[in-house]
């Protein structure tokens, strides 16, 4: 590989199709696009030379191109190195699988897009790669946890972002992605419906009866509608109450934190009440 930096025009970069790593517009987003309007970009983009169509394909520095886009500068400085199809993906993996906010979604299709890149490049040079082994897809987790992130590329987008944000952990969306498509549509219909997902042991004991051929939809149901020990306590908002204030606003999640702080704030406000009512007396 070469470490010599030489100057390319933006308009000759292009992200790697399919690429699994996304930029969020957040505000460390506007904070480094004006660090970049201010002083530049100090550290080199990794460019591949792309055969098939020109240009260059970007290995690492995706979130320094789309703040130089929006910066508007019209050339970044960068490093050109000759690599195969294959060894482009996995070096747009490996350069990007470790960034502190990668998103489960992201590293479950750029650990399967690594292991296929892996197996295929193999084929290509007449290597054996039946038994190719997890442990070489990742330097940082354990082959075990790559294949379970590898698993979520078989759920639902709909039940893959509900990964993403946290309301479904890793362990019982393995299980669910086990689950053919249309029952992984009715768990996302109960979770529209009434915000419930289903525990590690509900998915493992709806996955046994599935396996077994004996799930049916009252067994399906009666799992689903299992008291969890979470939720005996909880104080639930009919949708349509809250609806009528959110009206542009459609994440679940940013609507929770809303109310979360909204309530903060007005218990706050009570509490100073009563402490000008006590000072009052």
């Amino acid at each position: 590989m070469t470490n010599n930096i030489t100057t390319i025009n933006i308009s000759e970069l292009h992200l790697f199709p399919d690429n699994p790593f996304k930029v969020r517009k957040d505000e460390a987003f506007d904070e480094l696009t004006e660090s970049i309007m201010a002083d530049g970009i100090y550290t080199p983009l990794m460019l591949a030379p792309d055969k098939e169509n020109g240009g260059y394909i970007i290995i690492s520095g995706q979130r320094r191109f789309e703040a130089a886009k929006t910066a508007g500068l019209e050339t970044v400085p960068a490093i050109i190195n000759e690599l195969s199809k294959d060894d482009i993906i996995i070096a747009v993996v490996d350069n990007n699988i470790c960034s502190r906010d990668t998103l489960p979604s992201e590293k479950a299709f750029a650990y399967k897009m690594k292991n296929d890149a892996i197996k295929h490049r193999g084929k290509t040079y007449g290597q054996n790669v039946h038994k190719l082994s997890r442990d070489e897809i990742s330097e940082n987790e354990s082959g075990r946890t790559v294949q379970r992130y590898i698993r979520l590329t078989y759920l639902i987008p709909e039940l893959l972002k509900l990964v993403d944000e946290g309301r479904i952990g890793i362990s019982p969306a393995v299980e669910l992605s086990y689950f053919p498509e249309d029952l992984q549509k009715s768990l996302y219909s109960y979770y529209v419906n009434d915000e419930v997902t289903p525990t590690v042991s509900q998915a493992q004991r709806i996955r046994k009866q599935l396996n077994d051929g004996v799930l049916t939809e009252d067994s399906f149901n009666e799992i689903m509608n299992e008291l969890k020990p979470n939720q005996k306590d909880a104080v639930r908002v009919p949708v349509e109450k809250v609806q009528k204030y959110f009206k542009s606003y459609k994440d679940p999640k940013f609507i929770e934190d809303f109310i979360d702080k909204a309530i903060a704030f007005y218990a706050r406000h009570l509490e100073r009440q009563r402490n000008r009512d006590r000072d009052a007396r």
